[in-house]
């Protein structure tokens, strides 16, 4: 990303301390995700000292928080009736089957949390950058330890699924989850790295 840089969550705590990072996450505006506002405020770096899931930032040249993003590793159920047999081929390389028909357990790359901030117009680089960004790292953990699969999940609106299919994300639906914390239907999409 040529005018941004990114820094892992634990990284910025070493530099500057918890107490500055916290400040920063506070600051982070996402209206129209108010979700990834508040895991940004609350549980950001709860849950990247517990290992649970890392933060980036991808901060501008005056170390303003333009955008951010969440990484995990979670162990998914694929439902592989609507994939082609390359495909399914591909993903059983990644998998072992759980007795049920056309379905793989899989441990895959969780990209999650993905938002731009919009406090004081920063500017942030495009959606697909972001997620450039979060699979550069990604590749760099599939090097290190194996895998093969990114997912992400998003509220089942027209405009985020059109994002995640695009021509340059290329994510494929595979499946749905509904959370009863907030009674939301969210869409799961993935893709081969």
């Amino acid at each position: 990303m040529s005018s941004y840089k990114i820094y892992n969550l634990l990284d910025l705590i070493d530099s500057v301390g918890e107490e500055k990072v916290q400040s920063i996450l506070c600051d982070f505006s996402c209206p129209h995700n108010k979700e990834i506002e508040n895991f940004a405020s609350r549980n950001e770096i709860d849950f990247s000292k517990k290992k649970i899931s890392i933060t980036y930032f991808i901060m501008d040249n005056d170390y303003n928080v333009v955008s951010l993003f969440t990484l995990a590793h979670k162990t998914i159920d694929v439902n592989c009736s609507g994939f082609s047999n390359t495909t399914k081929k591909k993903l059983k390389r990644y998998a072992d089957a759980n007795g049920l028909d056309n379905t793989l357990s899989l441990s895959a790359f969780l990209i999650a949390q993905l938002g731009k901030n919009y406090r004081d117009n920063i500017e942030s680089p495009d959606g697909n950058r972001i997620i450039k960004a979060a699979l550069r790292i990604l590749i760099k953990a599939q090097h290190l330890i194996g895998g093969g699969v990114v997912y992400v999940e998003c509220e089942n609106k027209e405009k985020l699924l059109d994002f995640y299919q695009n021509d340059d994300n290329r994510f494929c639906k595979f499946g749905k989850r509904l959370s009863i914390k907030d009674n939301i239907e969210y869409t799961r999409l993935l893709k081969l790295i």
